[in-house]
């Protein structure tokens, strides 16, 4: 009767210890698939820039210190944006669109819509003006406080990832 009972107990001891390994062989497939899901999902994201919904309100505001490489064409979403300066001036190219600017004079650009998409869904889409005060430049960078207001309040890494390298932008 002794060997019937240690015999219970052994295959009890493996049954447990298989069930333990197959959990962690779970819990590991789940956290690939994760970071797999995660991954496609920062590579696939796509912002495009459209025409805006008329009578938008405005209630979500946010202002940087921002600062372009001079005379370098700079894309965030599909805008893109060229910066010239000349002594206390600057050209502001937005889309083919030529605004100038002297140190101190704040500019509004026109109102667009922001669609932002992963995987093919939509995550957010919100008309949004930007407002940009020329500050100077130096080291051949073009610098500015700018403000950004939005229909909808857009999460702060998802405008971090959306800016290009080239553009230093930091909350103020």
């Amino acid at each position: 009767m002794s060997s019937e009972r240690e015999i219970s107990d052994t295959d009890a001891k493996k049954e447990t210890g298989g069930g333990r390994g197959r959990g962690m062989k779970i819990l590991i497939g789940c956290i690939v698939l994760f970071i797999v899901i995660i991954a496609a999902a920062i590579l696939t994201l796509s912002v495009a820039t459209i025409s805006p919904w008329q009578d938008a309100a405005y209630p979500y505001t946010t202002s940087y210190a921002v600062s372009f490489p001079e005379g370098e064409p700079v894309n965030i979403g599909t805008t893109r944006f060229v910066a010239l300066s000349y002594q206390d001036e600057m050209v502001a190219d937005v889309d083919g669109n030529r605004e100038k600017l002297v140190i101190g004079e704040e500019r509004r650009f026109a109102e667009r819509r922001v669609r932002v998409t992963t995987l093919g869904f939509t995550i957010i889409e919100t008309n949004f003006q930007i407002l940009m005060k020329y500050k100077g430049a130096r080291d051949n960078r073009a610098y500015f406080d700018l403000t950004v207001k939005t229909e909808k309040q857009v999460p702060e890494f998802l405008v971090k990832r959306l800016l290009p390298p080239a553009v230093d932008a930091r909350p103020i």
